[in-house]
């Protein structure tokens, strides 16, 4: 398994950590974004993260039928860790603002789902899948991303998360900013705020 220094020095390699002023698609506000399509978009790289990750989900989930990614920032990762773990890998996407299965995808019931993202933040994309899992009357066996940048406070998952690397960045409500923090112009990179 990647240490994790040897996990930052590829992030900031291929430039998925970046610094500056950010709203999250979670609507709270940051010093730091992990843009992991950046990571992603090195294969080479991002395949030494994976095969990590897989170890770890392999690791704490005995049984899991199907992996299932928000859109889009799970769809690679997601896909990556199926073909790992040779599990059926499916995605959800956002129509008018709510996660929905298209592309003739589907959750059979009873099955043992996993939710794959990039990076969990306060967990609320993958709350969203766990509404289509249920839904189909399925089970979530746990949730996984490359990145667990959460915090007790702002994080709606309650189970256990599984990540490759864990970050500690503080974030902040918008009426809640720090001074040096607003002298930064805003970027939104998130997947949430796009039109």
């Amino acid at each position: 398994m990647l240490s994790p220094k040897k996990s930052l020095d590829i992030l900031k390699k291929t430039n998925a950590l970046l610094e500056g002023h950010f709203i999250l698609s979670s609507g709270l506000h940051s010093s730091k974004y992990i843009q992991c399509a950046k990571l992603l978009s090195y294969p080479h790289l991002a395949d030494k993260i994976c095969k990590s990750l897989a170890k770890k989900i392999k690791k704490n989930f005995k049984k899991i039928d199907l992996i299932l990614a928000p859109a889009i920032g799970g769809i690679i990762i997601g896909y990556e860790i199926g073909k790992i773990l040779k599990k059926e890998t499916i995605f959800c996407e956002r129509v008018k603002g709510k996660f929905r299965l298209r592309r003739g995808f589907t959750i059979k019931k009873g099955l043992k789902v996993l939710i794959i993202e990039d990076v969990i933040t306060t967990g609320k994309s993958s709350m969203e899948c766990v509404k289509l899992i249920k839904k189909s009357k399925s089970n979530v066996v746990g949730f996984a991303s490359i990145i667990d940048r959460s915090n007790k406070k702002t994080l709606k998952i309650k189970k256990k998360i599984i990540s490759h690397l864990k970050i500690s960045v503080p974030t902040f409500k918008k009426n809640k900013l720090p001074y040096n923090l607003k002298l930064i112009p805003i970027t939104t990179p998130g997947s949430r705020f796009l039109k």
